[in-house]
């Protein structure tokens, strides 16, 4: 079954990043994680990126954290095998359960720009999503 899903939105004018919001609620005990689509895909000028953390409060308050650090989402994930969405791992590295409510703002993604060396020959394309450009 398909839920509305909420784009993610900007919380105030000086707000760098985007915020998403949670598909469906959850709680995890310490030393737990979860791996969830979020059900958003984001198309990007090919000298752009996504990077995706944790909501602060939430990494300061519960030690919430990605479990990769900081999300990267290239602009060619839109194209990928996955159709671009976006996927995220949450690990309680904490010492409290921490509930997220259906809703819920937990991460924010802020789009950068990146620049290429000027001997920079890549050509490959990608094929998948996680990991699939180290195979």
């Amino acid at each position: 079954m398909q839920t509305a899903i909420i784009l993610p939105r900007r919380a105030t004018f000086g707000s760098a990043g985007y915020d998403f919001y949670a598909p469906f609620g959850f709680t995890l005990e310490p030393g737990e994680d979860i791996k969830f689509p979020t059900g958003i895909r984001i198309e990007l000028d090919s000298n752009k990126f996504l990077a995706c953390f944790p909501r602060s409060g939430l990494g300061f308050k519960y030690k919430l954290q990605l479990a990769n650090s900081t999300g990267i989402i290239d602009s060619d994930y839109f194209f990928a095998a996955n159709e671009g969405n976006i996927h995220v791992k949450l690990c309680n590295n904490g010492n409290k359960r921490v509930k997220i409510n259906k809703g819920d703002a937990f991460m924010q993604g802020i789009i950068l720009p990146f620049f290429r060396v000027g001997d920079d020959d890549t050509n490959d394309v990608r094929t998948g999503g996680f990991g699939s450009t180290n195979r």
